[in-house]
């Protein structure tokens, strides 16, 4: 077991959840983290990531309603979801990257290490 992510849940449309992602083994500050979901019947997709530095890339659905933070006394990574709706009903993935650059935060083959996943309902 590498990354482990964890806060998922059943939420109404409108509520909010907080994913976490954490890592025994690997200090997470060192890395690039991103989170990517998974709809039922659709491919894996980006949603947000923060780079080693703290910048923040956002897939365009989320603007606005989904963040991403480190605690790094933690060694967690967070994602913040509000305003959620029943399009973001999915598996939520996080993982981590060593090097990535600016311009593929959103490929996930710029991603080392993986977590197991953990899912989000969203009721209408």
């Amino acid at each position: 077991v590498q990354l482990q992510a964890s806060g998922g849940g059943l939420v109404q449309a409108g509520g909010s959840l907080r994913l976490s992602c954490t890592d025994p083994r690997r200090t997470l500050s060192n890395y690039n983290m991103g989170w990517f979901r998974q709809a039922p019947g659709k491919e894996r997709e980006f949603v947000i990531a923060i780079s080693r530095s703290g910048e923040i890339i956002y897939e365009d659905s989320v603007k606005g309603r989904f963040t991403i933070s480190r605690d790094n006394a933690k060694n967690t990574v967070y994602l913040q979801m509000n305003s959620l709706k029943p399009e973001d009903t999915a598996v939520y993935y996080c993982a981590a990257g060593a090097t990535i650059a600016s311009i593929q935060f959103k490929l996930q083959r710029s991603y080392d290490y993986w977590g197991q996943g953990t899912q989000v309902t969203v009721s209408s």
